[in-house]
């Protein structure tokens, strides 16, 4: 039998990876990071044994975190130029965000350095264009700090919070005062989307989300997208904001500002933009009853 990786991030649930070859395993000053390469979903990085990201799947998850907002607002003529990435530190999201033309700025506050260098080393293919782009700024640092100083008050267009799930220094990442913060953050018609975890085995984490987004912005909703590897089947992405909505731009308009960005996807569609709002009537339960 071949070496594997297991994942119990459920109880009385596991998946299991078989690897081909164990690249890193170690204890960085924050968390144990593992990158591993598999025979059927790439190269895994897991860190605290939880599953992060694959080269298999992973435009679901950061195509639909960065191009639904981007995407959406443009559609509604709102600008879109100056991003902050909460976490992000595998350089995916950014990759992405920097397919856009008009995006002049990228801020990324990433806690563990750690984390940063390795993914420079071991996802290259995923994330080189974006580290080498003068428009990406790495901020080793706590994001939430980041967030709450002077310079970052109506500062940002968008804010993608691509954290990992609420244990350990990503906890405070869910609490009210962080959506407070980021509320302060946003330009007025800015948009921050948050990821919230896999609502069929974790129903919690969104209903729990949900009355704090109602707390911190005028606007607030759910999408989802389907990442193979996150365990649990769709993932839930949360919205808020004091002045756009998402999830009702115009399709047509989407196909034009996609044609016209001349990038292709292997997840993203807009077609598949607005759907993502339509939620499963389990999910919507959930969404109601919070």
């Amino acid at each position: 039998m071949p070496p594997s990786f297991a994942e119990h991030l459920h109880k009385g649930y596991a998946q299991s990876f078989d690897i081909t070859e164990m690249l890193v395993d170690e204890q960085s000053a924050f968390q144990n990071i593992k990158i591993f390469d598999t025979p059927l979903n790439g190269r895994v990085m897991a860190l605290d044994d939880i599953v992060q990201i694959t080269t298999r799947d992973e435009a679901s998850y950061s195509e639909m975190l960065t191009h639904v907002p981007v995407f959406d607002l443009m559609a509604q003529s709102a600008p879109v130029s100056n991003v902050m990435i909460v976490g992000g530190g595998d350089g995916a999201v950014a990759e992405e965000v920097l397919k856009h033309k008009g995006i002049e700025s990228i801020h990324m506050a990433e806690i563990d350095a750690r984390v940063v260098e390795l993914c420079k080393e071991h996802f290259a293919e995923l994330n080189a264009a974006a580290f080498a782009d003068a428009r990406l700024q790495v901020h080793i640092t706590d994001a939430f700090e980041f967030l709450k100083a002077p310079s970052s008050k109506g500062a940002f267009d968008i804010i993608i919070a691509d954290r990992p799930d609420p244990v350990g220094p990503a906890e405070v990442l869910f609490a009210d005062a962080f959506y407070e913060t980021v509320a302060v953050a946003l330009t007025p018609t800015g948009v921050a989307v948050f990821q919230n975890g896999a609502p069929f085995y974790q129903p919690e984490e969104l209903s729990e989300t949900l009355p704090q987004l109602a707390r911190a912005f005028a606007n607030f909703g759910v999408y989802y997208t389907v990442t193979p590897t996150y365990t649990g089947g769709p993932m839930a992405l949360t919205w808020g904001s004091n002045g756009s909505t998402l999830g009702q731009a115009d399709e047509a308009m989407l196909h034009r500002l996609f044609a016209d960005a001349r990038f292709e996807t292997g997840y993203y569609t807009p077609a598949l933009h607005n759907a993502a709002f339509k939620l499963p009537a389990w999910m919507e339960r959930i969404v109601q009853k919070s």
